[in-house]
């Protein structure tokens, strides 16, 4: 029963809206009022919104508005690369584009000046807030609040300063369903245009597209529609399913193709089509599209846009296809970790986004950033500078370059600088926690414009770059102990990543054989050598395996290594504990069974552990494994 004592009932409040809406749009009475303008009024009727005297929209200030840009930064990318094509669409004719995260704040904004001088127009701002609660009926507060695509026409706002604007705007989802942010176009009401809200709506699509396919990486995305021409287009339905076949993520596309059945998440594949999920699996697997019969019997044609923990590229079709990865020569990303790491870079790069690679000294992190360039597409340089390398006095000239007679000692030709030598490409700044402090603001005040001028010059130039930083440092503690700045950090850290040490990666067989390939072509490695180099702890990863590697090469070219020829190539420093294999792998039972063998010819622990260049715990281990029932030494008293 409806309270009708404590405050207005729902049907009141429509019955409110639908009398003041009809007395405004009198002048226009040929079309029916849209519900969802009605049920919008009535909300604001309920918020105590009064509609003769509109408030002061809340407008966050510059820093605030960076915080938000922030901490919306993959959406934000997403949505205004699609901005940038309706720009390119309907240029001219007086309008206005925005972007608003979930807050309905305005963090990006595009309008022509006609319009930006305009009434309505100068009250647009960067960083206000258009919520129904602060703007009453508006296009990105309707959207918001509704979370459905809707067009608000002149008089429909609800309040009459804005009665000269037309808006279309829809909201953007997630991948969980969460509404994380909208689009907005709006010109003069007199010159609105119909399809702008069809065109507004198909830019939203495609960033929740893309958005599904990114954060169910890990997971199947199939792309079905009745149509097989249509698979590939903005127009199919999406479905995700987890490692068990259940539904973890679905499009609007997809609930509408398959409506009457019951799709949800955690819905099992099987009750959703005519067939086990295995099945389809194998049928894909096989290449090409596949017809799908659904629970209800309509055909579909199926085909997965992704394979699980691939990096993802997109098409002009509308739809983000994913691709297997392929390595830059020397990187290995057998290990899950790794492929993740290298699908997320490449996924990044692709869309520009500043990219921060975390991990040990020589974990890989440069063949990394390497592979993200390749990744990304760009066909400018792969500049990489170590920022712990040049001294501080230098290190801006080198950065952004200098005119002749800049400074002491500068060429008298200038320098164009590293950034500008990336210039369509990518820069990697190595060992970033050693970029000087004095200079870290003109770093960030680069990524914000892309600007760059010289030191000594007049003039700016636009640079084109994607930014890559890597660092075995903890950037956070080095914020709290004021050696780097906060906001430089948020912003290079728009994208991490962090790299596993070579001790826990799963494909190590596979990257000595690698590194020993790129050494020299015709030799190889035992199964037990092998063995030996699993069993040690690597702290400088990479680039200490192949230190051992190439001395023990330097001995034996063009033959298999064996446990003899490592023994004399392994450091001091390396013949301590490591990480225990996994029961039960091949590099386990081999590194086993090269202790015992040793251990047998020699009847002693110590000697197996000197000939071995290992622990004792480790050789008693070992010998454990194998079955040998041998007493570690009691410590002396």
């Amino acid at each position: 029963m409806l309270d009708t004592h404590s405050s207005p009932s729902q049907e009141s409040l429509l019955a409110r809206a639908r009398t003041e809406l009809g007395l405004r749009r009198a002048a226009w009475p040929d079309e029916p009022l849209p519900q969802e303008i009605l049920d919008s009024w009535a909300r604001c009727f309920d918020a105590g919104l009064d509609i003769a005297h509109r408030p002061e929209l809340p407008v966050l200030d510059a820093a605030e508005l960076q915080r938000h840009r922030e901490q919306t930064s993959r959406v934000r990318q997403l949505a205004l690369s699609e901005i940038d094509s309706l720009f390119q669409q309907i240029a001219g004719s007086n309008f206005l584009l925005a972007f608003a995260d979930s807050d309905g704040f305005i963090l990006d904004l595009y309008a022509d000046n006609r319009f930006s001088a305009s009434a309505s127009g100068e009250r647009i701002l960067p960083g206000s807030q258009w919520t129904e609660a602060t703007a009453g009926t508006n296009g990105l507060g309707t959207a918001l609040a509704s979370g459905r695509p809707v067009a608000v026409n002149g008089p429909e706002h609800f309040f009459g300063s804005l009665s000269d604007i037309s808006c279309a705007a829809s909201p953007i989802r997630d991948a969980d369903g969460r509404v994380v942010g909208a689009i907005d176009a709006s010109s003069y009401f007199e010159s609105r245009q119909r399809h702008t809200h069809a065109l507004v709506r198909m830019a939203a699509t495609q960033v929740e597209n893309v958005l599904l396919a990114e954060q169910r990486a890990h997971h199947l995305v199939l792309a079905i529609h009745p149509r097989p021409e249509f698979v590939g287009t903005i127009s199919a339905g999406l479905l995700a399913f987890d490692g068990d076949g259940r539904v973890s993520a679905f499009n609007a596309r997809a609930e509408s193709l398959l409506a009457g059945l019951d799709l949800r998440r955690e819905a099992a594949f099987e009750a959703l089509f005519n067939e086990p999920y295995a099945r389809l699996l194998a049928r894909l697997h096989a290449g090409g599209d596949e017809q799908l019969r659904d629970a209800l019997g309509s055909t579909l044609t199926a085909s997965w846009v992704n394979r699980p923990l691939r990096a993802a590229r997109v098409t002009g079709t509308g739809l983000p296809r994913l691709a297997p990865l392929d390595p830059a020569p020397g990187f290995v990303a057998e290990d899950a970790a790794v492929r993740e790491a290298a699908g997320t870079v490449a996924a990044a790069a692709r869309r520009g986004l500043p990219i921060l690679i975390h991990g040990e000294t020589g974990s890989g992190k440069e063949l990394l950033a390497r592979y993200a360039h390749e990744a990304s597409g760009r066909r400018g340089a792969f500049v990489a500078v170590n920022c712990g390398a040049l001294s501080s006095e230098l290190f801006e000239a080198e950065l952004f370059g200098y005119v002749g007679g800049a400074y002491t000692g500068a060429r008298r030709e200038g320098s164009e600088g590293l950034l500008a030598s990336a210039d369509g490409g990518s820069l990697l700044l190595d060992e970033v926690r050693e970029l000087p402090l004095a200079l870290q603001p003109v770093l960030l005040r680069f990524l914000d414009d892309r600007l760059v001028r010289q030191v000594g010059g007049r003039t700016s130039r636009s640079i084109d770059v994607q930014l890559l930083a890597a660092t075995n440092a903890d950037l956070e503690q080095e914020v709290a102990a004021r050696r780097f700045r906060a906001d430089l950090l948020y912003r290079l850290n728009t994208i991490r990543v962090d790299l596993p040490p070579l001790r826990q990666r799963s494909d190590f067989a596979v990257i000595v054989q690698q590194l020993l390939r790129d050494i020299e072509p015709a030799s190889s490695i035992s199964s037990a050598a092998l063995a030996l180099l699993a069993t040690h702890d690597w702290p400088g990863n990479f680039r200490e395996l192949r230190s051992v590697l190439t001395r023990a090469l330097l001995q034996r070219p063009t033959r298999q290594l064996d446990v003899a020829d490592l023994r004399p190539a392994l450091p001091t420093q390396l013949r301590a504990p490591a990480r225990p294999l996994p029961a039960g792998s091949a590099l386990q039972q081999g590194a086993t069974e090269l202790v015992l063998n040793e251990f047998e010819r020699t009847g002693s622990i110590s000697q197996t552990s000197r000939n071995l260049g290992i622990s004792r715990t480790t050789v008693y281990r070992h010998l454990r494994e194998a079955g040998i029932g041998v007493a570690l030494p009691r410590p002396a008293r």
